[in-house]
């Protein structure tokens, strides 16, 4: 590899990184993000793990490296606008109720993400990419009938995921490498304090931050012309959250000092087909499985004092993933596509939450690539998601319990992404390898 290679190669992965500023928004059960990939969007993510998101299949299955021959870089921005609103119902503290629904809680966010890969020899690869996997914000009017439960939630993530790939034999590929992961969470309320209307609480916070380092690792089977079969895994990252906690009452917040949580993210399991019918066509199945079920009760301890302040009861469940899309070249230079999903979330009535009032959803998807120049490829895509109504309690009896304050409440809860990619290929790969077997684009 020449020092120019090395150079653009790190500069891929950097302009990523740097763009994830912005990153924010939830679309993937709980607060996970699936969006890493303008051309997986458009087939719903279907057959990511076996490279139906391009380049950035990476993500779902490191093994998906060894499908594109030399050097190519992959940049997508999706646009996700979630909106979504809690109205309480009969149920919530009569004092509060006065105080209406949440307003719209949603809110718009950018959600960068990148992908290289590069070939080696003609058995082995390296690449690397960056985006998001978790993220969330949310945020209801300051003074509504939850306020004690949620005034606004922030939680925002970056992963960087070098991998190497190794063509085993014709038909045999795998991969893995690090996931080195920063995590960060800002989490504020209105705290009751005697005397004072409920419309006047002031706010408490939870935030903190912290990087851990996980791994992915995947194999990618291709048993004959036109047929892909990837299974990808990304482990959990474990996180020792350090930040600190804020009171009303400073002397509070001085008393505690710093606070620790301790929080483990869910492994991903994804397996992928893609299938080619004929020569122009591509039929692409995806399933993947999240334990979420690893994030209990997430307890808030006090360093200065060693025990535990708070706590955030997320307890939530493990999540499934249902999707199926189809490519059709239109022309050699244009690609349709479109897709359909079933996210079975894992968040129902017994843990929804004011700050992630989530659902199971369904997900339609429609997009296309353009081929600009033997270089260049454009790529847009669109999706919508379905969610279930769901309902809300919180108070006595609840996980969600503070002051015995009662909030029974309706969700209602939509999203749209808009998401566009950018893919560059660096040299001729046609005078390096073959072209894949199974797409074009």
């Amino acid at each position: 590899m020449t020092g120019g290679t090395i150079r653009a190669l790190g500069l891929a992965g950097a302009v990523a990184a740097v763009s994830m500023a912005g990153a924010g928004g939830a679309q993937a059960g709980a607060f996970g993000l699936r969006e890493q990939s303008a051309q997986g969007l458009g087939v719903a993510f279907a057959g990511a793990a076996s490279g139906g998101a391009g380049v950035s299949s990476i993500f779902w299955n490191p093994a998906t490296v060894t499908m594109r021959p030399g050097f190519a870089s992959e940049q997508s921005l999706s646009f996700i606008n979630l909106s979504g609103e809690i109205t309480p119902t009969v149920g919530t503290a009569p004092g509060l109720l006065p105080f209406g629904a949440s307003g719209e809680v949603g809110q718009g966010a950018v959600v960068p993400s990148g992908a290289t890969s590069y070939q080696l020899t003609d058995r082995l690869w390296v690449g690397i990419q960056t985006g998001a996997p978790y993220g969330l914000v949310t945020k209801p009017r300051q003074d509504w009938a939850g306020s004690v439960y949620a005034r606004s939630s922030r939680i925002f993530s970056l992963a960087f995921n070098p991998v190497v790939g190794f063509k085993v034999n014709d038909w045999l590929s795998i991969a893995a490498g690090p996931s080195i992961e920063y995590f960060r969470l800002t989490l504020r309320a209105a705290v009751p304090v005697s005397g004072t209307f409920p419309g006047l609480y002031p706010s408490g916070f939870i935030k903190g931050e912290s990087w851990g380092v996980g791994f992915t690792a995947g194999v990618l089977v291709t048993p004959a012309a036109g047929t892909a079969i990837g299974v990808g895994y990304r482990s959990s990252v474990h996180h020792d959250i350090a930040g600190s906690i804020g009171f009303p009452d400073p002397r509070q917040a001085i008393a505690l000092g710093q606070v620790r949580a301790n929080l483990n993210t869910p492994e991903k399991v994804s397996v992928g087909l893609t299938q080619a019918i004929n020569p122009v066509t591509r039929i692409n199945l995806g399933f993947e499985w999240d334990n979420w079920s690893r994030l209990g009760d997430v307890g808030i301890v006090s360093r200065a004092l060693g025990v535990t302040v708070n706590h955030l009861p997320l307890n939530f469940k493990d999540s499934f993933f249902y999707s199926i899309g189809a490519e059709y070249d239109w022309s050699p230079n244009l690609t349709l596509r479109a897709g359909f999903g079933y996210d079975n979330v894992p968040i129902d009535f017994s843990n929804r939450s004011a700050r992630l009032p989530d659902s199971d959803r369904y997900v339609v998807s429609i997009g296309g690539s353009y081929r600009w120049s033997e270089k260049v490829l454009l790529t847009a895509s669109y999706a919508h998601a379905f969610f279930d109504r769901g309902l809300l309690l919180a108070g006595p009896g609840r996980d969600y319990n503070i002051g015995n304050i009662p909030l029974a409440a309706s969700t209602d809860v939509s999203a749209d992404v808009v998401s566009v990619g950018f893919r560059y290929q660096w040299d001729a790969p046609a005078a390096v390898a073959p072209a894949p077997l199974v797409r074009k684009f």
